[in-house]
């Protein structure tokens, strides 16, 4: 089992002073939070996120807000979708919930855009619900700790779950911390490439560094890339319509990638995403 107490002697000492971990901070911010930080590192997501907050205070500012703007708001942080989706899911937080984040997984999971693990996390960091929170961090921690292999291999969201629930305290604000600090040590300490066990507050319980730090011999994800991808053109092209006024001729676009194929694939997967729309010959931000 995990040494809770443990555990949380370590967070309270070195987990990162994160700005949504401050006293005070509202579900909405926790859920833009969130979203935001969907495969995405958080040095990256803290200033576009402090800058929206700025910009969009709550969900209905945001509500309120042009498509074009919220798009070119959202940056380089990539999965521009998650911009459109976010903002959908402040309309409907909104219209059918008064501005206010809801607290209950079931009706977190109905917002556009959230899933398992976003609306849990909403539910846990935002309104102190005592429910199981899993990332990859989290799946990576328990394997190790619990289940003694080195990877969590293929995920199994009932089975992760239930692992992560058999772990949390009896008492509602530990349970909270335990999942918080969970997470915080498989981002710091529990890592995947270069785990630092000699810093790591479970060492002593941990059934991986008992039977030795066994290399993970089962199936291994494959490394996802991105240069040459339609991923990258996707972003070049957006590049393209978030300076200036937001519209370009396709000869600008056309620029901005050599391979007309993979160009044109890129164009049209942003078009029947609402990303970008075409008028008059021209191509522009939503309005």
């Amino acid at each position: 089992m995990v040494d809770v107490d443990a555990l949380l002697g370590w967070y309270a000492g070195a987990g990162r002073a994160l700005p949504w971990r401050s006293e005070g901070t509202t579900a909405w911010e926790i859920l833009l939070c969130e979203v935001m930080s969907q495969q995405t590192p958080v040095a990256r997501v803290e200033p576009v996120w402090r800058a929206w907050l700025e910009r969009w205070p709550g969900p209905a500012e945001l509500a309120a807000a042009p498509t074009a703007e919220v798009i070119r708001m959202w940056g380089k942080l990539g999965y521009p979708r998650r911009a459109l989706r976010v903002q959908e899911c402040a309309r409907v937080v909104v219209e059918l919930h008064g501005g206010e984040v809801p607290a209950d997984v079931d009706a977190l999971l109905a917002l556009p855009g959230v899933g398992d693990y976003t609306a849990r996390a909403v539910a846990c960091f935002a309104h102190g619900e005592p429910v199981p929170v899993v990332d990859t961090n989290v799946r990576r921690v328990v394997a190790r700790a619990v289940r003694g292999v080195a990877e969590a291999g293929p995920p199994s969201s009932r089975r992760d779950l239930d692992s992560v629930a058999a772990l949390l305290p009896d008492d509602r604000a530990r349970a909270v911390d335990f999942s918080v600090a969970l997470m915080e040590l498989g981002a710091l300490v529990c890592t995947a490439r270069v785990p630092r066990c000699d810093e790591c507050p479970l060492a002593a319980s941990c059934a991986w560094v008992a039977a030795g730090r066994p290399a993970w011999d089962g199936p291994r994800r494959r490394a996802q890339t991105y240069a040459g991808t339609d991923r990258q053109v996707r972003g070049l092209l957006l590049d393209v319509l978030r300076d200036g006024d937001g519209t370009a001729t396709r000869a600008r676009l056309d620029a901005v990638w050599p391979d007309d194929v993979q160009r044109d694939r890129a164009l049209a997967s942003l078009l029947a995403d609402g990303l970008v729309v075409e008028a008059a010959g021209r191509y522009a931000l939503p309005g």
